[in-house]
């Protein structure tokens, strides 16, 4: 079942809405860049274009005890929130960085989903930090 933040429980599933913000933008800069640092252009170009193909096909699934990343139907990984120690959203007014730390591992994600609704449902499942 997949709801919207605002009705959501810790007991129902979210999936959250994908955003092309963070990989648009950096296409965009990368245009400017390409009559000044063409490899440099390309290289943030081609990045770009990357985080929209993972955009389009990874899929955030907040559970009631996991978050679960998945690329079409295929579950790719699983974080229970059991072992979650602490997260955080960089740059809250213009989010491009998610950090969360598990108790034997870090991870980086690049925002590429609702930022709002992903940090909603932080704050329902994960809502202290230890």
């Amino acid at each position: 079942m997949t709801t919207t933040p605002t009705t959501a429980n810790q007991t129902e599933t979210v999936q959250l809405a994908p955003s092309y913000s963070l990989p648009i933008a950096l296409v965009l800069l990368s245009i400017p860049l390409l009559w000044v640092q063409p490899w440099v252009s390309g290289a943030i170009a081609l990045f770009g274009v990357f985080l929209m193909f993972q955009a389009i096909t990874l899929r955030l699934l907040f559970t009631e005890t996991d978050l679960d990343i998945y690329r079409g139907e295929t579950l790719i990984r699983r974080f229970p929130y059991q072992h979650w120690q602490n997260w955080q959203i960089f740059w809250s007014n213009v989010p491009v960085l998610f950090y969360f730390k598990e108790v034997k591992s870090i991870h980086f994600l690049p925002i590429l989903f609702d930022a709002k609704q992903l940090k909603t449902c932080l704050e329902q499942r994960c809502p202290t930090t230890r």
